[in-house]
């Protein structure tokens, strides 16, 4: 059974890059290097990891954590998992925030880590990442970008383009200088040569973005 590590070469991904890319390549060097993430070495509870994506979803990240707090207050417990979430029912979740969509996600998601249908980090180290989007796009509320991010910033897999993630396509447009986004297809085409580094180009394909975002910004107005 292959092994799947967290994590990979960066000086390696950077190095293929710029070499099956020159238009990328030359933004990479303006932009500079990127360390590797150290979540990839830090164990983690996917369902934990799970449950609070589903409470980020569609929220500022200040509101998400003031609901989060609430919900951990309420379980007396920092780990959000089938058991300490079982502690409250569910009037109890819409108290702290969590609307009545989020608290079906929350307890599918309960219902199936129960049931063994979440698969463990040591579990997820077998497993091709198709296999982990497969697996964790059954419980209701999770998306494939959900996933991805997991298997990007969690899991350190090497290999992972979110084709629909709109920072992302900015990059690309900006790397090709083209008039709108790619489409998702023609992201997931263009991004051919960059395997098996794709996870690489994702992270910079947002500095990207997010450098010609601020670039884009008008000077504050000096007072007078």
């Amino acid at each position: 059974m292959a092994r799947y590590p967290r994590g990979f070469d960066v000086e390696a991904a950077g190095a293929h890059l710029a070499r099956v890319d020159r238009r990328l390549g030359a933004w990479m060097r303006r932009i500079g290097p990127i360390g590797a993430d150290p979540r990839w070495k830090k164990p983690f509870d996917p369902v934990d990891a799970l449950a609070r994506a589903i409470l980020y979803q569609q929220l500022s990240g200040k509101a998400a954590a003031t609901i989060v707090g609430r919900v951990e207050a309420a379980i007396g417990a920092q780990k959000l998992h089938a058991d300490t979430l079982g502690r409250i029912d569910d009037a109890t979740l819409r108290a702290c925030g969590v609307s009545g969509n989020k608290t079906l996600a929350l307890r599918d998601l309960c219902r199936r880590a129960e049931a063994g249908e979440i698969p463990s980090t040591r579990q997820m180290a077998g497993m091709h990442q198709d296999e982990i989007v497969a697996a964790l796009t059954r419980v209701r509320g999770i998306g494939r970008w959900t996933v991805e991010m997991m298997l990007i910033f969690r899991l350190g897999r090497p290999d992972v383009l979110p084709v629909d993630d709109l920072g992302i396509r900015k990059g690309a447009q900006i790397v090709d200088r083209a008039e709108a986004m790619p489409a998702p297809k023609a992201l997931l085409a263009r991004g051919e040569c960059w395997g098996p580094y794709r996870t690489w180009a994702s992270l910079y394909l947002w500095r990207i973005a997010d450098a010609a975002s601020a670039a884009a910004k008008p000077a504050p107005r000096s007072q007078q």
